[in-house]
């Protein structure tokens, strides 16, 4: 059993204060398709939000939670979410990476077993938003935010980290779009011209 955590905590300076969590594809929010997405294989769902108020409309269950370490970025978000959650594995994406599937999370979360955390690596980059932590990350996470060292890969060396490369992704998720996220309105524009060209298989 596992949680799915979603950070949806950005400033959204480069898309012109829009909050990318309610930009909408496909007939839904980014928001929403990670959430119907890590339903499939999460038994809980957690939102990381600095802002609760603008997500008072989200599907019922969904647990909302803020930073415990204000401003400190995506690693303030996955203490948050791991903090908050009632269970020991966690997925945790972020909010505007809109291609996550079920398979890929489901398989992430069996390879944690024995590891800290499981974190995918492809030419050469790691995916630490995309990513699977248990809560024993949490004392780890914690003292790099206490020493305001906020970047996500530093506290990887004190951790059990399992990477896992594109051989082990492909078949699972399409690697050339999966860790795809939105940053700018160019980024936007790119995800738009994917999902049309290859639009979402029926959601149960």
């Amino acid at each position: 059993m596992a949680a799915g955590i979603i950070l949806s905590g950005g400033e959204n300076k480069r898309m012109e204060g829009l909050n990318k969590a309610f930009l909408s594809i496909g007939g839904r929010s980014l928001l929403l398709r990670n959430i119907s997405e890590l339903r499939r294989v999460c038994r809980e769902v957690v939102v990381v939000t600095n802002e609760p108020g603008d997500y008072k409309g989200l599907p019922l269950k969904i647990k909302i939670t803020r930073d415990l370490f204000p401003g400190k970025g995506p690693l303030g978000g996955i203490h948050a979410g791991l903090a908050a959650s009632s269970y020991y594995l966690n997925f945790v994406v972020a909010c505007d990476m809109p291609f996550v599937e079920a398979p890929l999370v489901s398989h992430m979360l069996k390879l944690a077993e024995g590891y800290d955390a499981v974190v995918p690596c492809v030419d050469a980059c790691l995916q630490p938003l995309c990513a699977v932590y248990t809560k024993s990350c949490l004392p780890y996470i914690e003292r790099s935010l206490q020493k305001e060292n906020c970047r996500i890969v530093d506290f990887y060396p004190r951790a059990r980290v399992r990477f896992l490369d594109e051989k082990e992704i492909n078949g699972l998720a399409d690697v050339g779009r999966v860790f795809l996220n939105v940053n700018t309105p160019e980024d936007w524009l790119k995800v738009q011209k994917l999902f049309n060209k290859q639009p979402d298989r029926e959601i149960k």
